[in-house]
């Protein structure tokens, strides 16, 4: 069975502030180097057999520690980039209640169905997470992607 390990990138200046952060780009705090570093002390010895990434900077420069101290190349794929929070980038859940309340409850409700603002007419649909993740099951042992510098392991699936 292959295990994958999913690790989310580490602190932005957006979520020390709890903000979606979403697509937008943001920068990186002191904070998350240290997690990252965090993040390599472990990769060292996981027995890793590769390390995914999405496009966004975030992800790659905490991916990047883990895929150096493994002794990996980084695999980037754009298939791995987050949701569009659409007009709900950069706000807090206060500050979308406030903005838009009906769109703000539905999204809590199903944010699958229900995407905020102006999301679907901003990005690109979803395409290609499962298909990453089958693709690389079938070729890997064990896969670590870089989406809490606290890893958690799934046997079987990939949520995304």
């Amino acid at each position: 069975m292959t295990d994958l390990v999913l690790v989310r990138h580490g602190q932005t200046v957006w979520h020390a502030e709890n903000r979606y952060a979403g697509r937008s780009d943001v920068a990186l705090t002191p904070r998350c180097l240290e997690q990252a570093a965090q993040l390599a002390v472990w990769a060292q010895t996981a027995g890793l057999g590769a390390v995914w990434s999405s496009t966004l900077s975030r992800a790659r420069i905490t991916a990047e520690a883990c895929s150096e101290a493994a002794g990996l190349p980084l695999e980037v794929d754009a298939r791995l980039c987050e949701l569009d929070f659409g007009e709900g980038e950069g706000l807090t859940s206060a500050e979308m209640t406030e903005r838009f309340p009906d769109a703000r409850a539905a999204f809590l409700a199903d944010p699958v169905t229900h995407h905020l603002a102006a999301a679907r007419t901003r990005s690109r649909p979803r395409t290609g997470s499962r298909s990453v993740w089958t693709r690389s099951s079938r070729s890997i042992p064990t896969a670590a992607c870089s989406s809490s510098p606290t890893p958690a392991r799934s046997g079987s699936h990939c949520a995304g």
